[in-house]
């Protein structure tokens, strides 16, 4: 339980977590793939069911985080195409789908979902990991980065397609696995032979989703992204968090990928 406090702002729903594995395991870290992968199975799907979810890459592997109350939801949409489990005592259980699905009423389809407007910061982005054993040598610089460095990110009107930079540091810490995504000059702090990662000098661009914070309770925002790359096998690492949705593409790619986008909003407005 959180205390109250005007500095703290809470969801009000209860969120569970959805990893999708492959032959029993989950992906790991050669190569951070994002949510391409699952971008028309389950994304896609999710949307058209009008399920919000929250998109959380890490370097070893993806989470979908739905709403407790979408449960019957999700596992009626994606039964067809998964086997679904939940964990019980440490244990995968085969979740019953006549326990969801009796009296489970389709939605109506809807209007397509709102286009957001894509914004794409000038950073360079790293995607790492360090060994857990490793953490203690770089704690100093983390809490200074996460705690005591950070400035007023600039913000760009909802029309805007460019940001000269944003603040952006995200450290994960999941089943002792940790990620960490960073800009290339905020890498430059931390102890290079400590720092793992899939190749030599990869970096990443971001696109941010929205001109103004976007809410739970809108689906799509995911899939306005998700979708249009997968059709065209580019990977993207995905990060929604309470205000925004960060996807970032290889810089390789930064180009094509806002092209794609900006004609898809063309065609949607």
């Amino acid at each position: 339980e959180l205390p109250p406090s005007e500095f703290i702002q809470v969801a009000d729903s209860t969120w569970l977590v959805l990893s999708v594995v492959s032959n029993g395991r989950a992906s790991s870290g050669c190569q951070a793939t994002g949510v391409t992968k699952i971008a028309k199975s389950v994304i896609a799907p999710l949307a058209e069911h009008h399920v919000s979810v929250l998109m959380l890459s890490t370097y070893q592997t993806d989470f979908v985080l739905v709403r407790e109350k979408d449960l019957p939801v999700v596992i009626h949409t994606l039964a067809g195409e998964f086997d679904i489990y939940k964990e019980e005592n440490g244990e995968s259980v085969p979740v019953d789908h006549d326990d969801v699905s009796n009296g489970f009423l389709k939605p109506k389809p809807a209007a397509s979902p709102t286009v957001h407007p894509v914004q794409s910061p000038q950073n360079r982005f790293c995607i790492v990991t360090v060994a857990p054993d490793t953490l203690p040598a770089i704690a100093t610089v983390l809490m200074d980065v996460l705690f005591y460095s950070h400035s007023t990110p600039m913000e760009a009107g909802a029309g805007s397609q460019d940001l000269d930079t944003i603040t952006f540091f995200a450290f994960s810490l999941i089943e002792g696995y940790i990620s960490i995504v960073m800009d290339a000059e905020t890498q430059k702090r931390f102890p290079s032979e400590l720092l793992l990662t899939s190749s030599t000098e990869e970096l990443w661009r971001m696109v941010r989703i929205g001109g103004q914070p976007l809410g739970f309770d809108e689906c799509g925002i995911v899939a306005q992204i998700a979708e249009p790359l997968a059709t065209v096998d580019i990977s993207a690492y995905y990060i929604s968090t309470f205000n925004f949705d960060h996807a970032l593409v290889p810089e390789e790619g930064i180009t094509e990928v806002i092209e794609l986008l900006q004609r898809r909003q063309e065609s949607r407005s």
